[in-house]
């Protein structure tokens, strides 16, 4: 982070002194709240991964633990964090498409990392967690507040003034937000520092690409996340992974990330990468034979099966309630199974538990991965029924599920988060923070999706159109095998490329390595 004439700087944008200032009380103020020791020593070890080891050969590096010493040779470190299960995703992307490549994987969760990266960002998670969810309860919140902070875009005037001197000071699309997040991340620097400088690392969150940085990591490529750009998001010395062509715009020419809306100097063209959208290798690879089979299903009238994903905050209650009311007469008609995921969230599971009461003879439960998978499996090539309901004791097997069910299912429910670059037939139902709606543009705009239902009554039509009638889910899997064809999925690929020099092709036979 350069400090020109006593202010930071983005890409030779500063920022004000005031704000210069600020960011520097901010670290400080984390420093002392965490006991921050600057000569604090980060012992490394190496261990298979106790979830991802199985499905990925994924190592985990750990701290003070009894692992292998660090060797990391012909292998990619793909750090993350959990914040929502959007980062997990896109590290999981990258784990997969490094595997397939020919690389060992190794998994640097800044969670599971004891002392300050765990401190601090489950500090900061909490505070995000506790802002979303009154986001999804109360509309005037969500309409004048929320979206504000999300989008860099004020809808109600005095927003500054009513939250002076607080988190919600900071909308994220602004260089004084990004300039107080490297700040912060300047914590993290031993950990990194831990690591070989050269180190290839594919980085899911702007916190763990700002913490390699000031750790004096060289070769980090950050997965861009989102399709909404945001100043929090670049980070000088990294090459920066962008999913699609209008967020690299906005990137590039830092689009609006001043507070007074002046034209920023842009970044150069070799800090910034068009790759595509970060999805597995498994899904990418297997494309035509999903589709097909989703074909092939809607022609031999199988019931129409539904996967969807329920979040932690359970902030949209109120919305699974209406589909799985929507969904049950269509369940005994064998028009439509449901399948629902709810992560690693047991007090939804207590929750949706008495609204499903009524409904036992057609409720199947799935609470391990291994469940999962045999499960899926068996579905592959065969009809299924019912009202399936998923849930597990981890995040990874909670995040990996989903990924995993998609090749079995027809179309997935979701809100326009990470889900959204993923190559599955898909509703959108109602963003959760303004900067997701660019996700639903962006499925709806290459045809995979639908576009955002901000209502229940919405999102019930467009299930009730795609349980009912073909031609939607005809030419979302028809637009799904073109955008394959033209590179639109291989995002995961192509940041282990930059990370690594290793050059990633596609061929009639499959990827090609050389």
């Amino acid at each position: 982070m350069k400090k020109v004439n006593g202010r930071y700087e983005l890409y030779g944008n500063p920022i004000t002194p005031a704000q210069t200032r600020a960011a520097d009380r901010w670290k400080a103020m984390l420093a002392k709240k965490f006991n921050y020791d600057p000569n604090d020593k980060f012992n490394l070890s190496v261990q298979d991964h106790p979830c991802g080891g199985d499905i990925f050969g994924l190592k985990e590096i750990v701290r003070e633990g009894d692992g292998s010493p660090l060797d990391i040779e012909n292998g990619v470190v793909i750090s993350t964090i959990r914040m929502g299960f959007g980062h997990y995703r896109i590290a999981m992307a990258g784990v997969s498409a490094a595997k397939a490549m020919g690389f060992t994987p190794y998994w640097l969760d800044l969670l599971a990392i004891p002392g300050i990266t765990s401190d601090v960002i489950n500090w900061c998670n909490s505070t995000y967690s506790k802002y979303s969810r009154k986001s999804q309860r109360f509309p005037l919140f969500d309409k004048y507040v929320w979206e504000s902070i999300t989008t860099g875009n004020p809808s109600l005037p005095g927003l500054n003034t009513l939250f002076h001197n607080r988190t919600l000071t900071w909308p994220w699309r602004f260089i004084k937000t990004q300039v107080r997040d490297y700040k912060m991340s300047e914590l993290f620097v031993n950990l990194y520092a831990a690591l070989p400088s050269d180190q290839p690392i594919l980085t899911s969150h702007m916190w763990n690409a700002m913490g390699a940085v000031a750790g004096g990591m060289t070769g980090v490529v950050n997965m861009m996340f989102d399709n909404w750009p945001m100043a929090f998001q670049l980070i000088e010395g990294t090459k920066h992974a962008v999913q699609g062509p209008a967020g690299y715009y906005g990137f590039r020419v830092l689009r609006g990330f001043g507070e007074k809306g002046g034209v920023m100097k842009p970044m150069p063209n070799n800090d910034i990468f068009f790759t595509g959208q970060h999805v597995d290798h498994e899904l990418v690879e297997n494309v035509e034979v999903d589709n097909a089979a989703r074909l092939r299903r809607m022609k031999e009238k199988e019931s129409r099966r539904f996967l969807v994903a329920m979040g932690g905050a359970g902030a949209q209650r109120e919305l699974f309630k209406a589909i799985i009311e929507y969904a049950i007469p269509l369940i005994k008609q064998e028009k439509l199974s449901l399948f629902v995921n709810l992560g690693d969230h047991r007090d939804n599971w207590e929750w949706l538990k008495e609204e499903l009461a009524p409904y036992q003879d057609l409720l199947s439960t799935h609470f391990t991965w291994e469940e999962t998978r045999d499960f899926a499996d068996s579905i592959r090539e065969n009809p299924t029924q019912g009202l399936h309901v998923f849930l597990y004791d981890n995040t990874f097997h909670a995040v990996y599920a989903s990924n995993y069910l998609m090749r079995v299912m027809d179309v997935m429910i979701t809100k326009p988060s990470e889900l959204a670059f993923y190559p599955i037939p898909k509703i959108f139902n109602a963003r959760v923070g303004g900067h997701e709606m660019w996700g639903a543009i962006r499925g709806a705009e290459i045809g995979d999706s639908t576009v955002e239902t901000r209502t229940i009554p919405q999102t019930l039509e467009a299930i009730d159109l795609m349980t009912h009638e073909d031609d939607l889910l005809e030419m979302y899997c028809e637009m799904i095998v073109k955008n394959k064809s033209i590179g639109l999925y291989d995002g995961a690929y192509k940041c282990v490329e930059l990370a690594t020099g290793r050059k990633f092709t596609r061929t009639l036979e499959g990827i090609k390595i050389g």
